[in-house]
């Protein structure tokens, strides 16, 4: 008779970082987009460091989204390389710091803000030291370049931080512009590798065959997207209309790029479908932005296509998928899921391609885009809180 497997050592919340920081970063979303409501609505719930408006800007990007990505990264990074990613007390120390940044911006009880910078700083580069040392022990250097990425994250969240020290609009606009751009890259990085894979294992085809070319303009257009916006931020004069152009390229390539990943055979599967009209709203959003540079409309319109329909929608079926993986369980569509991607790209329609044509429904369109981003993952929450907080169900360690 064979003995039973031991449990694996430690509370099970600390054994990979997918665990808390989904969990967390999720919950602190519809947080924040519930006191976002309510201002928006004239009731000042907080009053966070640098004003509310600044406020709700920076934490959606690096404090949601910042704590998804890495969330994923730590997580990866142990397959890709075989050596054991970030657990224990030393991923709770790096969630602490996260997680203190978020308490000490939303109640900054009159600390010196160098303090709150210096806090809120450390998560990104923290982050990038210990993906970075498994990537480079491997010799993964394929894997290298969420590394930089990383980091200029952390530089656009010292721009927005300097902004507010400075009272200067410009590195607080700029900063939170390559803050997202850079997630978008992260999504297109990752997404390339996943989408398709994901799709041929669920339809029993083989992955099309890359066109080497293809890649690497959809990689290196985006790449210059990003290091365009670091030039603007750091006050750089770029000839005109070269960053529009630039946009457009990426989302050529990258529209050209999904269309060969046949999402149109994914329809009976929520998590599928949602990571490839999640990836379509990069394209649109690249689209935007490169219209509204030339003055159609304002940039902040583009910007929440890709913020709701690219980056949060790709975030919550990757997230779906991801937990149920790494805690043993069976991949499927859990009840809701579909129901909140629908309204994730809803409330992208919404709040960007529909507000564009229709200005004069903006808030209606604030109000239900706000409402459906809670539903979504307050759907998520209600799945998945258990199993990240359990053992996996099959007993393994992670």
């Amino acid at each position: 008779m064979t003995s039973p497997r031991p449990e694996p050592a430690g509370a099970p919340i600390a054994r990979l970082a997918f665990r808390p920081l989904f969990l967390l970063a999720s919950l602190f979303g519809v947080l924040s987009l519930a006191v976002w409501f309510a201002f928006w609505h004239g009731n000042v719930l907080l009053r966070p460091h640098g004003g509310l408006m600044w406020w709700h800007q920076h934490e959606m990007i690096f404090g949601f989204g910042a704590a998804v990505a890495v969330g994923f990264l730590l997580t990866a990074v142990q397959n890709w390389t075989g050596r054991r990613s970030l657990h224990g007390a030393p991923l709770l120390g790096l969630v602490g710091v996260w997680l203190l940044a978020r308490l000490l911006i939303a109640f900054p009880m009159g600390l010196p803000p160098a303090l709150l910078i210096a806090v809120d700083m450390a998560f990104l580069p923290l982050a990038a030291l210990a993906l970075g040392q498994r990537v480079v022990a491997a010799r993964q250097w394929r894997n290298l370049i969420f590394v930089p990425l990383l980091l200029l994250m952390a530089v656009a969240n010292l721009a927005m931080h300097l902004g507010v020290m400075h009272g200067q609009l410009a590195p607080i606009r700029e900063g939170g512009y390559l803050g997202v751009l850079l997630i978008v890259a992260l999504m297109v990085l990752l997404g390339g590798r996943v989408i398709p894979f994901f799709t041929s294992r669920k339809l029993g085809r083989p992955k099309p065959a890359e066109w080497p070319l293809l890649e690497r303009l959809s990689l290196w257009s985006i790449h210059a997207v990003v290091l365009l916006q670091l030039a603007v931020l750091v006050d750089i004069e770029l000839p005109r209309g070269l960053l529009g152009w630039v946009m457009l390229v990426a989302a050529a390539a990258n529209g050209v790029r999904l269309a060969r990943w046949e999402g149109w055979r994914t329809l009976s599967e929520p998590l599928l479908w949602g990571l490839h009209l999640s990836y379509a709203f990069i394209v649109v959003g690249l689209v935007m932005w490169a219209m509204a540079l030339t003055g159609v409309f304002r940039v902040e319109l583009a910007l929440h296509a890709l913020a709701i329909g690219g980056i949060a929608a790709m975030m919550l079926a990757m997230m779906s998928r991801v937990a149920l993986g790494h805690t043993g369980r069976e991949i499927r569509t859990l009840p809701g899921i579909g129901l909140g991607l629908g309204l994730l790209f809803a409330g992208a329609l919404l709040r960007s391609p529909v507000l564009a044509v229709f200005p004069q429904i903006t808030h209606w369109t604030y109000n239900l885009s706000i409402l459906f981003w809670c539903i979504a993952y307050l759907i998520f929450l209600f799945h998945y809180t258990l199993p990240l907080l359990t053992p996996r169900a099959d007993g393994k360690d992670g």
